[in-house]
């Protein structure tokens, strides 16, 4: 990463501890390694319930789904994506985090946090801290758009805070999921909870 800095050293990238069953997927450089390598360590048996026959066209749709997540977060400006990546029931559970960069030239942080908060009362944002930086988190509910290839309704948090010693730049920590189809079902709150607390994990890293 690369950021207008000010007198405090800038980080030189972050961490996040993610679940048991995910992997990160870099999307500026190394991507088609990653998803090599995830398709292969993870992909390569056939799941409980599925016909060996019909493995390899069920792993070939599993890639297909991997790719189709990368192109999309790429084009909107992601730095990672991580992913579900060990299949249940011949499927990939239908959750994403992609972590991504906002440079926005010559912007108080101040008060940028001030306006992306400026709903703060109302439902769905909050005000909150990551590493000792103020942030400020955002719930809301999306329709389908196939312009978007969002091909279903789906239930978004996103995290947005200042990257530390610089002024102007932002990163964002988005969450996508349609849950099990109702997007204010117990499983769609247990999802979104576990995004949290991923995301109370962050860390900037400087070394």
């Amino acid at each position: 990463m690369s950021f207008n800095a000010t007198a405090e050293a800038p980080p030189i990238g972050y961490t996040l501890i993610i679940p048991p069953g995910w992997a990160r997927i870099p999307l500026r450089e190394g991507t088609k390694e990653a998803l090599e390598r995830i398709f292969f360590t993870h992909m390569d048996k056939v799941p409980d319930g599925v016909a060996r026959d019909d493995a390899m066209s069920l792993r070939l749709e599993l890639r297909r789904q991997l790719q189709k997540r990368a192109r999309a977060a790429r084009r909107n400006g992601g730095l990672d994506l991580y992913l579900p990546v060990i299949p249940r029931g011949g499927t990939l559970v239908a959750a994403s985090i992609i972590v991504s960069e906002l440079p926005i030239g010559g912007a108080d942080n101040a008060r940028v946090l001030s306006r992306l908060a400026a709903n703060t009362a109302g439902p769905g944002v909050t005000a909150v801290k990551l590493d000792g930086v103020k942030a400020v988190r955002r719930e809301s509910q999306v329709a389908a758009d196939s312009s978007q290839e969002i091909d279903v309704d789906s239930r978004r948090v996103e995290y947005v805070l200042p990257v530390a010693g610089t002024s102007g730049n932002f990163l964002a920590i988005s969450f996508s999921t349609p849950g099990d189809g109702n997007l204010d079902s117990e499983l769609t709150d247990v999802m979104v909870e576990l995004f949290d607390a991923v995301v109370s994990t962050f860390k900037w890293r400087y070394e």
